[in-house]
């Protein structure tokens, strides 16, 4: 087979999967405003996050805590997780309109860019009105990060691209999915989970496969560019996932919490069984590195 049939088959596959993503997204698609009942009571008893996946979970500061701080702790780690999955998705809409810009329109392929942009719009509405309901700061990330995150849509492209986008979306998902058949979870968080879940889905297919596709072009320094740039933007959604100041909620000092939960063997258990999906994916095809695993471990997406 030839340079320009391999080509060719390689768009032809591109736009029947993103068809077919158009197609299901046109079939199956939600509108927080409408979907969500924002004015049903938030009931103060209920868990916002499972207590087993709280960040400080199994320690001694969770052991000092009443039951009525626990059930607000977590209130604060559900609104840093949705304010961060926030900020996150507003990166990965620059990052696709971005691909979008140079891709002629009238594809499909290209089309369902615009059509995962929308879902994030949404997405992004639907997290903020969460934190605002539920009374909790949209935390977001620290500072710094906030700031040196911009560079990502100028320096993000290829295969590392997609496969932070699917760092940040399956993360989240496993948490999600988990959370939003838990009765002891808050209604309206569960039904926000849901919503991302089931949505998240369609895009998660179509990083996947952009991934597939752009890994055998890269050259040996481009795949080690590649590799260190997924493992580097992957350690700071894992450490920016919990803003250290929703400790602050509960009367812990946001130091001692973050160090409290930097040590937890639960914690890091549980961010590493949120990878169990994404990571084989990543491993397979080939962008984890044998150079860069210390900065995966650092990020508790691999055993240390």
């Amino acid at each position: 087979m030839t340079r320009a049939m391999s080509s060719r088959g390689e768009v032809a596959e591109r736009e029947k999967t993103a068809s077919r993503l158009l197609k299901s997204s046109a079939n199956k698609f939600y509108d927080p405003d409408v979907d969500i009942d924002w004015g049903a009571p938030v009931d103060g008893d209920k868990y916002f996050v499972p207590p087993h996946r709280s960040t400080l979970y199994g320690t001694k500061l969770w052991d000092q805590l009443t039951e009525e701080q626990r059930v607000e702790l977590t209130k604060h780690e559900f609104a840093s997780v949705a304010s961060n999955g926030l900020w996150f998705e507003t990166l990965l809409m620059q990052m696709l309109l971005k691909s979008f810009y140079n891709t002629d329109p009238t594809q499909a392929h290209a089309q369902y860019m615009l059509t995962e942009v929308a879902d994030e719009c949404r997405h992004s509405t639907m997290f903020a009105k969460a934190c605002e309901r539920v009374g909790a700061p949209a935390y977001g990330p620290v500072p710094w990060l906030r700031q040196l995150a911009k560079i990502l849509p100028l320096i993000a492209y290829g295969p590392a691209k997609y496969g932070a986008i699917l760092i940040a979306e399956e993360i989240l998902d496993r948490l999600q999915r988990e959370m939003m058949s838990d009765e002891q979870i808050e209604p309206l968080v569960r039904m926000v989970n849901r919503i991302h879940v089931l949505e998240e889905a369609r895009h998660v297919t179509f990083a996947r496969e952009e991934v597939q596709r752009g890994m055998p072009k890269l050259g040996k320094l481009e795949l080690l560019y590649q590799q260190l740039l997924i493992s580097l933007v992957s350690l700071a959604i894992m450490n920016t996932l919990i803003n250290p100041k929703v400790y602050a909620a509960v009367g812990i000092d946001p130091k001692e919490g973050r160090r409290a939960a930097a040590r937890n063997p639960y914690w890091q258990e549980t961010c590493r069984w949120a990878g169990e999906r994404i990571m084989p994916f990543l491993d397979e095809s080939g962008l984890i590195g044998r150079i860069t695993k210390p900065i995966w471990r650092r990020a508790n997406l691999l055993k240390r």
